[in-house]
């Protein structure tokens, strides 16, 4: 329960200290910066050197995979459809194609499953997320902007990111099974334990309401595939035709259905693709989360 609350509270406070004004013109850069560059890379540190390794850990970080390129498949089709431009497209394919696997998974997977689900939200968020972004993501960017970035470039911004240097380190530790000392363990915990309250200001403080205009039918098919067909989609290949069960695959599925991710819509927004479209899906997608979160996870507790 505290856990919950914690959620809505930091939410509030974000929400509250930018409207009365109290907050950091672009505050949230500086807290995303660190909760990117310090507590994600502790809590890789953390918690990586202690999975289990197995088969399972494909099934969490598939996820980020199967979303972007499902993503690519459905808009590209249901774009050319409704005659909508490659920018919109694009942009549709970037925010929808990727979930907030951190800053909205790790407060709303810690609140369920406690500390021991961070473990499979790291694998969903690193190998899976990160990198999908940093390849797939950034080369989806340039085609429909009409950019390039070379893949050395790409490889480049994957080797320098410090959340990724981190997991890097973590598997070989987790490999050599190499123990980290108590105290330098205790202090990556510390550093982790900032990513909750930090991350949940920054969405909070970013979450605004613009007119809809024309951007009404994308918005609302771009979040109809993120908030619920993607999770549908993953709940009958996972629990159905795969037939797998525990608690990997429940977190799995519920980081399917994760609000769209807000560095992928500023990636998309920086490219010139449709900027007012990403950041409707990520201001309306972030909250609405919040109810397909509640259902996904009825579902999951009475059909499971």
């Amino acid at each position: 329960m505290s856990n919950l609350i914690l959620l809505f509270l930091c939410l509030f406070l974000g929400f509250f200290l930018r409207k009365a004004k109290l907050f950091p013109e672009n505050g949230h850069l500086a807290l995303n910066s660190f909760v990117i560059n310090i507590s994600l890379a502790a809590l890789s540190l953390y918690y990586i050197p202690k999975i289990i390794i197995s088969y399972e850990v494909i099934f969490p970080v598939a996820i980020a995979w199967l979303n972007i390129f499902l993503a690519m498949v459905f808009f590209s089709i249901l774009g050319k459809k409704m005659g909508w431009s490659k920018a919109v497209i694009g942009a549709l394919i970037m925010c929808a194609g990727f979930g907030n696997t951190s800053f909205v998974g790790i407060p709303v997977i810690q609140s369920i499953f406690g500390e021991s689900g961070l473990k499979t939200v790291m694998l969903a968020d690193q190998p899976g997320s990160f990198v999908a972004l940093s390849t797939v993501g950034i080369a989806v960017a340039n085609f429909y902007s009409g950019g390039k970035s070379s893949v050395v470039e790409i490889l480049g911004k994957i080797i320098r990111f410090p959340p990724f240097l981190a997991f890097s380190v973590a598997v070989i530790l987790n490999i050599l099974q190499i123990e980290i000392p108590h105290d330098l363990d205790e202090v990556f915990r510390k550093l982790g334990d900032t990513t909750v309250p930090l991350a949940l200001v920054s969405v909070g403080s970013q979450l605004q309401w613009q007119k809809l205009d024309s951007d009404t039918k994308p918005l609302f098919w771009g979040l109809l595939f993120k908030l619920m067909l993607f999770p549908a989609f993953i709940f009958v290949f996972y629990f159905i035709l795969l037939k797998q069960r525990g608690e990997i695959i429940e977190i799995s599925f519920l980081e399917s259905a994760m609000a769209p991710m807000i560095t992928a819509g500023i990636i998309a927004a920086s490219h010139k693709l449709e900027p007012k479209l990403c950041n409707l899906m990520i201001g309306v997608g972030i909250p609405l989360s919040f109810i397909t979160l509640a259902f996904w996870y009825l579902v999951l507790h009475f059909c499971i």
